[in-house]
């Protein structure tokens, strides 16, 4: 490996943990991009299919949100939530009209990782307890106590926690003890293991947390209609139900503005909602968006330095603006069904075990021979799609599966052409070495 990168790279090296890793053999500089392109540093065009890791929702440097920056930055960086904040409050306005929840109060964060630490504090701290269900296979973020609620191990480099977690399936995996099952005889599956571990835990729990499609963990999808099903038990033992749509919302699933929504029965919502990536379209901001009751609960003083900044708010406010008056939900459903078209050609390929998703987020599943697990397969997949120009991501339990979830303004000539790149880059590599 020589030139630009490679000289990068040895720097990284230097400076940065060994343990963030990056895609590629020869790992790449993104320097800048247009709509769903992007530019590396040695002149490389991408069509980007991962958005940062679903992060880069409407377009890269859309000029609504960069205008909306360089307007407010002019103005004044930085004020803390100890000031009057005039994007920050309309952010609010326009998130918790949105949430679905009953008299919402939104808390800004600067990461999703932050938003998940801010929504366990208020579901402990309301409701006594530090006992929390989670789903296996989930990922919530890398702080200590985000690493405590992650039922992935590849993603939980300790088992110190400051909260008791207890895991429940919620989806099923291949290879795992619910494969096969309909969706049916899986909610009513699921449901039991629920109140099994209900049933062996001492005291009051606090919450469960979940994603309605989980992210890292393979874009795998529990039923719909399974979290309302558990909201029903939940609401029997007075435990509230947290929805991370850290990847799943603002219409990315195409038929729903939030993932949880597919889950909705008899008017059941979520207490609270954690939400970041796609609001910023690149800028750090996350948070949660709770009832009132359960956001107002904290007994002390508290503050943020940076969530809700004026710039970070003022550009998420563009960027939230022009994805609903551009119905980019709509867009998410149409063109998604033309991606996923296109991706299904590569059903019945060897070692495509499967291919699952909503809208402009879905994953495909990677199988050896003997359907193990091939983390392998995804990896070289992800060469040959850079190669031919379209950047990919993986993610599941074992690291075998495409993630593929591009800017919401894709456009149906980019989707065909993108989704052709992967499914050539899927026969590749199930061919026999």
């Amino acid at each position: 490996m020589t030139g630009i990168h490679a000289d990068l790279l040895k720097r990284r090296q230097a400076v940065l943990p060994s343990w963030l890793s990056t895609y590629y053999a020869e790992p790449i500089d993104l320097d800048h991009g247009e709509g769903r392109h992007v530019v590396d540093a040695e002149g490389n065009r991408y069509l980007d299919f991962f958005g940062g890791i679903l992060t880069t929702m409407t377009a890269h440097a859309l000029p609504e949100v960069t205008a909306a920056v360089s307007e407010q930055a002019a103005k004044i960086l930085h004020s803390s939530t100890l000031y009057l904040n005039r994007p920050m409050v309309e952010l609010a306005e326009q998130v918790a009209e949105l949430s679905g929840i009953a008299e919402p109060k939104v808390f800004f964060t600067a990461s999703g990782t932050e938003a998940t630490d801010t929504a366990l504090l208020l579901a402990t701290g309301y409701r006594s307890s530090n006992q929390v269900l989670a789903l296996r296979n989930s990922y919530h973020g890398r702080s200590f106590s985000s690493i405590g609620i992650t039922g992935n191990s590849g993603w939980s480099p300790t088992s110190l926690s400051p909260v008791q977690t207890y895991y429940v399936h919620g989806s099923s995996r291949i290879g795992g003890p619910l494969a096969g099952l309909t969706d049916k005889e899986l909610i009513a599956a699921c449901v039991a293991d629920l109140e099994d571990v209900l049933g062996q835990v001492k005291d009051n729990v606090a919450c469960l947390i979940a994603e309605p499609i989980q992210g890292v963990g393979g874009f795998a999808m529990p039923p719909d209609g399974l979290l309302g099903e558990f909201k029903k038990v939940l609401d029997r033992h007075g435990i509230l139900w947290i929805s991370d749509e850290v990847q799943t919302g603002w219409g990315r699933t195409g038929d729903h503005y939030w993932g949880w929504q597919a889950h909705a029965q008899d008017g059941a919502a979520p207490d609270m909602i954690t939400f970041a990536k796609g609001l910023g379209n690149g800028l750090s901001i996350g948070g949660v968006v709770a009832r009132a009751e359960i956001m107002d609960s904290v007994p002390a003083n508290s503050i943020s330095t940076f969530g809700g900044s004026p710039v970070t708010a003022a550009g998420a406010l563009a960027n939230l603006r022009y994805a609903l008056d551009h119905d980019l939900q709509g867009n998410a459903k149409r063109v998604g069904a033309v991606l996923r078209t296109k991706l299904d050609e590569a059903a019945g390929l060897p070692g495509v075990a499967e291919i699952r998703g909503r809208g402009l987020m879905i994953g495909i599943e990677l199988v050896d021979a003997a359907g193990r697990p091939n983390p392998k397969a995804a990896t070289d997949v992800l060469e040959y799609t850079r190669a031919d120009g379209v950047l990919i991501g993986k993610g599941g339990l074992h690291g075998n599966v495409l993630r593929i979830a591009p800017p919401l303004t894709l456009t149906t000539d980019e989707a065909t052409e993108g989704g052709a790149i992967v499914v050539a880059a899927l026969k590749r590599a199930g061919q026999p070495s």
